[in-house]
């Protein structure tokens, strides 16, 4: 008996010291960094890559989270603390940075590719279009995305919700500004997805809260940023993006088909607005003749059967019209990026079994990244790269509702400085960028702010920059944009009356 125990207390002090061997530590205060080099336009750029963890601290200066980060500063020029500083986040708002990081603005990309397809072997490469030839670059990894996480046993949860993110970022911002002596830099927020309603909260909050100003933010492929539009709004506004995705998948009558994409869509767009959101509006009461002329032109738009629109009361569903499009080849189209084929089990239903962009950008980068930090960044951790999902639940209603376009348009007003720069896919069916303009339209109802209001249209889904054209041209439009909201020496902010 008394052997038995003895075994017993060994097993448990065996299970224990196992236990406690696997537990993953980290430092919430740490950072490495390395030297690197990389053509840009042609021209030599070199730069420091520096690489890990800042923390978020609590009204008594106490850790509660360790941030991660990579920062990205060119070397190379003069006048460093000068140079405009962009802070970089993605959506989700659970995803991780690594979709910009290793897709966009950074110096290095994924291999992939014209149009943004994996291949294999997997790796990494020099991107010749980065924006760091122009700005220097920080990417940020919210709590429990990446390899960012809460510490002292405080609850993930704790950072979740769309103020409560907000709040907490900007004072990491902040922080991050002083230990990195950016103060007087012009700066940017960059966000995609979710990620510009984080950073269009992030405007307002670093203005109203720590006296920081910003000179840009730049929206790519921008949520509805909490600006109404219900009812025939909602259903109408989905037509523009129907009739790009038929356009690209060859499904609109030949009258149509052979004009191009962006002679085509002005038409849809002011049918949109002048024609089928008052005829949806009407509802039941809308006459049945002119109900049937409203589908059989739809249908012109969108390529699937007047029969199947009025069936929908002429407010088709995005999930059914990805599946209804090219149903009768076998074929469903994706969700972020339309693009992109997939295969159901069955031809018949009302939405895909899956989105197929989705599980190609998974195939894509998370093995690229996690090979990516460990041999060019010589960062290394037990920790697993957050590449999703891993922010539920994330409050929405109450205090912290969304009025990110508002807080946007509140922050422009306060600083004459500031411009926005809208980008948006044509083929993304998640934020479609005809609700992207009507944003624009709405987040500025009195006019007076629309001449620092800018938006670019690309040929490709909510990540346009994998299409390599894209690529190139979106990064130069970011170029052009920092250039356009950067004010001359000595030029005050101010507004004035025109006579």
């Amino acid at each position: 008996m008394k052997r038995k125990v003895v075994h017993l207390l060994l097993v448990l002090l065996c299970l224990h010291a196992a236990a406690h061997a696997q537990d993953i530590k980290f430092n919430p205060d740490s950072a490495v960094t390395t030297s690197h080099e990389v053509i840009i336009k042609g021209k030599a750029v070199k730069f420091t890559a520096t690489t890990g963890m800042q923390p978020v601290w609590d009204e008594q200066g106490k850790a509660q989270a360790g941030i991660f980060y990579t920062y990205y500063k060119r070397t190379d020029v003069s006048e460093q603390d000068t140079r405009p500083l962009v802070f970089s986040f993605n959506g989700g708002p659970g995803a991780g940075a690594l979709w910009m990081r290793l897709g966009y603005t950074g110096p290095h990309r994924i291999k992939i590719d014209a149009e943004g397809f994996p291949i294999q072997p997997y790796g990494i490469e020099d991107n010749p279009h980065s924006l760091l030839d122009v700005a220097d670059i920080v990417y940020i990894e919210p709590v429990n995305t990446g390899y960012s996480r809460p510490i002292n046993g405080m609850p993930a949860e704790k950072f979740f919700g769309v103020k409560t993110d907000v709040a907490y970022l900007a004072k990491w911002i902040t922080t991050f500004v002083s230990r990195n002596n950016r103060w007087i830099s012009p700066k940017y927020l960059v966000g995609e997805s979710y990620g510009t309603t984080r950073v269009s909260g992030l405007s307002l909050e670093l203005q109203s809260k720590h006296w920081m100003y910003v000179n840009g933010v730049v929206l790519v492929s921008p949520t509805g940023l909490g600006i109404p539009r219900d009812g025939s709004v909602a259903a109408a506004n989905k037509l523009p993006y129907y009739a790009a995705v038929a356009w690209y998948h060859r499904k609109l009558p030949a009258d149509l088909q052979q004009r191009d994409l962006t002679e085509l869509l002005p038409e849809v767009e002011a049918y949109t607005v002048n024609e089928l959101i008052p005829a949806i509006s009407k509802g039941g009461f809308l006459p049945a003749e002119e109900r049937t002329a409203i589908a059989a032109r739809m249908a012109s738009y969108m390529g699937i059967s007047a029969q199947v629109i009025l069936d929908h009361n002429l407010a088709v569903p995005m999930p059914f019209f990805w599946k209804e499009l090219l149903r009768k080849e076998g074929y469903t189209v994706g969700r972020l990026d339309s693009r992109y084929l997939g295969i159901d089990r069955a031809v018949a239903g009302e939405q895909p079994d899956y989105a197929p962009e989705n599980t190609t950008w998974q195939h894509i980068f998370t093995p690229a990244n996690n090979y990516y930090y460990t041999n060019y960044l010589k960062y290394h951790t037990d920790l697993e790269y957050y590449v999703a999902g891993h922010t539920r639940p994330w409050p929405r209603e109450g205090e912290e509702t969304e009025t990110s376009g508002e807080d946007l348009r509140q922050a422009m007003a306060m600083n004459p400085f500031m411009h926005v720069l809208v980008q948006s896919g044509y083929y993304d069916g998640a934020c479609d960028y005809f609700n992207a303009q009507y944003n624009l339209w709405n987040m500025d109802p009195s006019g007076k702010l629309k001449n620092r209001l800018h938006w670019k249209g690309y040929r490709s889904g909510h990540m346009m920059y994998l299409r390599y054209e894209d690529l190139i041209t979106s990064n130069e439009d970011l170029r052009e944009f920092i250039k356009l909201s950067t004010p001359g020496k000595d030029v005050p902010a101010k507004y004035s009356v025109t006579p």
